[in-house]
Formats: structure tokens, sequence, C-alpha cells
């Protein structure tokens, strides 16, 4: 398997980037592989969750593909299986999000790792959140789920063609969703500024590695059932239902 350096040295070529003695950086990351920042994050954020794009952020519509197309024991069925879509290396350089990116994606960056912030990032001297460990979980036509939502998708395209536009035609669905094995904050700040982080610490493990008034350094190890952080979104039109 590919290390982080193989991984962030094929990133840089196939993005013609110069990358010598830091991380990937989040954007870089996330252009090489097609992939946006979740608007919210939860255990049950699930594959095939339907999104709206406005032009310039990601809204969920509270929906999901598979509500449309199954009920009864059927869906809770193919919910279960959705649960339990396994996870793989997703072959991904651990990367970071700096300060000004965390300041570009605002508190919503924070909130995706359970991470709290009180005050203002712009603050901060530094800050910065490292991404390890990233595994992911997809829908393919080879596997179930997949293969009975494809299948199902097709006559429901032909058959509810109304539902189809109105909902999903041309609104987005997670097709692929990012967890992190492990994220490490780092806060630096000037004395007496109102600046700091808190975590939530069910199904993970802390290690403080500097705990000060002025420097913060946190690693978050997750266990147990992942909330996502990512997904790589596919316009409703675009499904795969061949």
């Amino acid at each position: 398997m590919a290390n982080n350096q193989q991984l962030t040295e094929l990133l840089a070529l196939d993005l013609g980037v110069n990358i010598v003695n830091r991380r990937p950086y989040a954007k870089e990351v996330f252009k090489w592989q097609d992939m946006d920042l979740l608007p919210h994050s939860s255990v049950d954020t699930l594959l095939c969750e339907i999104f709206e794009w406005n032009g310039r952020n990601w809204r969920t519509t509270g929906n999901n593909l598979i509500g449309f197309l199954f009920e009864g024991d059927q869906l809770s069925k193919i919910k279960n299986e959705l649960v339990n879509v396994q996870k793989f290396p997703a072959l991904i350089p651990d990367f970071e999000f700096t300060k000004d990116s965390m300041i570009e994606f605002g508190l919503s960056l924070p909130s995706l790792f359970n991470i709290g912030v009180t005050g203002d990032i712009k603050n901060a001297k530094d800050f910065s959140v490292r991404v390890n460990g990233v595994t992911k979980s997809r829908i393919t036509n080879i596997d179930s789920p997949g293969i009975e939502i494809l299948k199902s998708y097709s006559e429901f395209t032909q058959n509810e063609s109304k539902s189809y536009r109105k909902n999903i035609k041309f609104n987005f669905l997670s097709t692929s969703l990012f967890y992190a094995e492990s994220v490490e904050i780092n806060l630096e700040k000037e004395s007496g500024v109102n600046l700091d982080v808190s975590f939530q610490t069910q199904d993970v493990e802390v290690q403080a590695k500097v705990d000060t008034e002025t420097k913060k350094n946190f690693v978050l190890k997750y266990t147990g059932n992942q909330s996502p952080f990512a997904a790589k979104f596919t316009k409703g039109k675009d499904f795969d239902i061949s």
C-alpha cells in the first residue's frame, strides 16, 4: 500500500504543485480527489443522502434516495446495509486544514470533527487541524446495497418521473463518504485572547500533548461509529443507472 510520502508525491505531480517539508493542504487534497466538505456531519449521515447546491454551499434536503425507492421491511434492510457499508483506506495522504482555510470554511469545519471553538479563529497566532488515516465508503454497482439501489433507481426514473425530476434529478447524491481515523488540533494564541477548543469525548480517545493558556495540542482518535467529514457528490441525473 502506498504510504504518505508516495501519495503526497503523486498528488503534487497530478496537481503540478511543490510540496516540500509540509503536509498537503486540504484544498489540494479536495481538488485532487474531487471531494467536498460536508455542510454537517453526524453518525447518521449516510451514503445516498440528497443535497442541494446553491452556487456557494451544500445543504442537505433531509432526504435519502432510498426513501424514494423502497418501503417497509425492504427499506429497513437497505438502510441497515448502507449503515454497514465497509470502509476502506482512501489512499489519500494525511493532510492539514490551515488557519486560513479554517477561516474560509468557518466554524462548520471544526464541528465536522466534533470540535467546538469559542472565540474568533482570526485571533489565533496559529490554528490547524491535521487529518490522519482517511478511509472512505462508497456505492458501487457490484456490491450490496449498491446493486439493489441502482436497479430500483433505474425503475424509479422511468415509473416515477415527476418525483424524480422534483426531488433528485437536479440535486446531488453522496456517493462516497470520507472519515478520519484521528485528527490533531494545534492552537497557539496570545495570553488573554478569548479563544479555546473543546471536543466530545464519547467514542474519542484524547491525547493531550500540550495544554497551556497559550498553546494547545490534542490528538483525537475516533473509535466506534464515525461521522464523515467529506463526500463525493454525483448529480442525480448522472447517477450510474446502466
